[in-house]
């Protein structure tokens, strides 16, 4: 499957009952033949009006976070875990992630990328371990088929709670290393 077939398979996605009361698919943004991509766990209010993801107070905060590592949304690819948001901004459910699964592995496998940061513990459930604690395992590396991945607090979570921003600072410049030593086009 192309880009362009996965984007339209999906924007028509009746897999879930998301479907019912989204207003668009947000289904990603960015550069896809990154070597970085990013991974929240699904659309809120803004990014479910726009149809793109990380848009908003928190997708301004996401912009200046890839800014302090010489970072933006031309040399990253984001989406998230699930297309369509969830009632009141609530963690998306299993059933809910599962519907959406093959839609985030098909733009995994088109973009191929070395490193993949996860925006959240959903993302890092889904991605790296069901078993995964945000707060204990932020910023660590784990290695998967040859992948990077890491585990970052998300926007939302660092705009309800500044006291955690630097130690995301600590994980962002942990990445940024990361991608000088393992991409060659992303810099």
């Amino acid at each position: 499957m192309d880009w362009e077939e996965l984007q339209r398979t999906c924007l028509e996605c009746r897999k879930c009952e998301l479907a019912d009361t989204r207003t668009h698919v947000v289904f990603g943004v960015g550069n896809r033949e990154a070597e970085v991509m990013l991974v929240g766990e699904g659309p809120g209010e803004q990014e479910d009006l726009k149809g793109e993801p990380f848009v908003g107070r928190a997708g301004k905060l996401l912009d200046d976070m890839l800014e302090m590592i010489y970072l933006d949304r031309t040399k990253v690819y984001i989406c998230n875990i699930v297309k369509c948001r969830p009632p009141m901004n609530r963690d998306p459910l299993n059933t809910e992630q599962d519907a959406c699964s093959a839609w985030l592995k098909a733009q995994m496998e088109l973009v191929r990328p070395k490193i993949v940061v996860c925006l959240g513990r959903i993302a890092a459930s889904a991605l790296i371990d069901p078993e995964f604690r945000i707060t204990r395992q932020h910023g660590q590396w784990f290695d998967k088929n040859g992948v990077k991945y890491m585990a970052v607090y998300p926007p939302a979570a660092l705009l309800r709670d500044e006291s955690k921003r630097p130690e995301t600072f600590v994980d962002l410049k942990n990445l940024q290393r990361e991608i000088k030593a393992s991409c060659v086009k992303t810099y």
